[in-house]
């Protein structure tokens, strides 16, 4: 995705405090050097390294609902709560920093020592791979159709018989799905972008994640004037990134996913943030 364009950091915005008083502070201190006043390197509990002492900072880009977004000034979702287990292992506290998308596939933040992992709602794949490392998959995901109800269809082929304007975000794996299937699709900077691009008109259908569109159609007027179509099944997971070569913070992260799931929190997480568990799961 282009999520935002350009590759200079953002101020830091952590769930506790996220205000537009403290983004101001931040970009301040940004601007004079001063960073977020923070320690500098250090190590967390295991021998962890960590960019700053005392935190575990992750680098992602919002709004992603339900996995990273903004409410009441702090910045929750499904990938936040399962990081914070990762932090909470290691005795730290995490620290979100809203980075550019485009970064993520080639690990930039990761490799200038800006973040210590990605978690974005990003789906592993084998060109990922070449630039940063994956933790263990933490989400099954599949795509889906959404389109304005006058417009009648419910899958891509009528899409394409009707020639309806389709959307996709860009950069991602609904975009290179939509684009597999002979589309050309407009796109957009994020899932916020897509959406809106949809409401106002400016497509008449879009492809993107479901859990993105679950959330959203449980806005009454957005259920009253839009139609989940088809559901597209592209095998896709989702991964948490480190720098190449960060084995430990990597096993941290496994370590806390695997626990999660064994114990019952990740499906807990996942009901109050996702929804409903998956048929066999409950």
């Amino acid at each position: 995705m282009t999520r935002n364009a350009g590759g200079k950091r953002r101020a830091h915005r952590t769930r506790t405090v996220f205000t537009a008083a403290a983004a101001a502070a931040g970009l301040a201190l940004a601007a004079t050097g001063c960073g977020n006043g923070g320690e500098g390197p250090g190590q967390a509990a295991g021998g962890v390294p960590v960019v700053e002492k005392g935190k575990l900072t992750t680098c992602t880009h919002l709004p992603y609902p339900p996995f990273q977004f903004e409410q009441d000034g702090k910045v929750v979702g499904f990938d936040v709560a399962l990081v914070d287990l990762v932090a909470k292992n290691l005795k730290v506290e995490q620290e979100i920093l809203d980075t550019p998308f485009e970064n993520f596939k080639t690990g930039a933040f990761l490799n200038s020592g800006e973040c210590d992992l990605a978690a974005a709602g990003m789906t592993i794949t084998a060109d990922r791979k070449k630039n940063v490392d994956f933790s263990v998959p933490y989400f099954d995901a599949t795509q889906a159709l959404l389109a304005t109800k006058k417009s009648g269809v419910t899958t891509l082929a009528q899409v394409k018989e009707k020639k309806l304007k389709l959307g996709a975000q860009a950069e991602t794996t609904g975009e290179s799905y939509a684009k597999s299937q002979g589309f050309d699709p407009v796109a957009f900077e994020s899932s916020d972008a897509v959406l809106n691009g949809l409401r106002t008109g400016q497509v008449d259908a879009v492809v993107i994640d479901y859990p993105v569109v679950s959330g959203w159609l449980k806005d009454k007027a957005n259920a009253d004037a839009f139609t989940l179509g088809q559901n597209i099944q592209t095998g896709e997971q989702y991964g948490f990134s480190v720098k190449k070569g960060n084995t430990k913070l990597r096993a941290a992260i496994d370590k806390a996913i695997t626990d999660a799931r064994a114990d019952g929190t990740y499906d807990k997480i996942y009901q109050q943030w996702i929804g409903p568990l998956p048929q066999g799961r409950s």
